[in-house]
């Protein structure tokens, strides 16, 4: 073998280790990149059900029915909405203390084949001031908020609005 021809080898032997190495990476990446979708979204882009990516929206008032698993683990089932479409949750574990009825939520997991969102983590707000950016951008992308009007309507209304009107005033108690 010639001296270039072992350069030409040596060359193509790196390339062929650096595009797998590139490739394996990204393989690895885009297995752990979770993206996020509000209920509105799910219905309009459909993700499969391999597909993990995290639901966010707030959760249903009278929606919350908690159960028992078959071996004694607690379950919630609960409905995540932005206001005109309504996503079913369920959720085996114990859920965050600040998790509520009428309050924003993050969840992660995968959407089943029968439209069920089974979460293998759930993430509730911080406060009551707390809104979750991606919840604040889905308001605003489904017409129930505009931030130039004012603050974010309050949560339990989120049902009853209709896109492009605003909210009703909170009342302050006294």
């Amino acid at each position: 073998m010639s001296r270039k021809q072992r350069r030409m080898w040596l060359v193509v032997l790196a390339g062929l280790g650096l595009g797998t190495a590139t490739a394996l990476t990204l393989t690895a990446f885009q297995d752990n990149l979770v993206f996020f979708l509000a209920p509105s979204d799910i219905a309009t882009k459909n993700p499969g059900p391999d597909r993990a990516f995290r639901l966010g929206g707030l959760v249903e008032a009278g929606s919350l029915q908690r159960e028992q698993t078959a071996d004694g683990r607690p379950e919630a089932r609960f409905r995540v909405t932005d206001g005109p479409v309504t996503v079913p949750v369920s959720y085996v574990g114990v859920l965050p203390d600040l998790f509520r009825e009428g309050q924003g939520v993050v969840t992660l997991g995968k959407l089943g084949l029968d439209g069920q969102f089974r979460a293998s983590e759930v993430l509730a707000r911080h406060d009551e001031t707390y809104m979750p950016p991606e919840v604040a951008d889905a308001l605003k992308r489904s017409g129930h908020w505009d931030p130039s009007k004012g603050a974010a309507p309050p949560a339990a209304s989120w049902n009853t609005l209709t896109p492009g009107q605003p909210a009703a005033p909170e009342r302050s108690g006294g």
